[in-house]
């Protein structure tokens, strides 16, 4: 017989971290490689390619719609 309480340690392991509480950023560049490796793709030069122009057209915040 266990004389730990798992309901106790369990509760904190089914708590949501709220949204305010979670960054993406790192207060660094996104670069084109970081980019491609977010949205689960290869780094090929196309695919390079493809995160140049995203951000350009989106800036950072495209890595924000990439990562849930």
């Amino acid at each position: 017989m266990s004389t730990s309480q798992p309901d106790a340690s369990r509760q904190n392991e089914d708590r949501a971290t709220p949204d305010s509480l979670l960054h993406t950023r790192t207060g660094s560049d996104v670069s084109p490689e970081d980019l491609v490796l977010a949205s689960g793709k290869d780094l090929t030069p196309q695919n390079i390619e493809w995160a140049r122009r995203k951000l350009a057209e989106e800036g950072p915040s495209a890595m924000e719609k990439i990562l849930p």
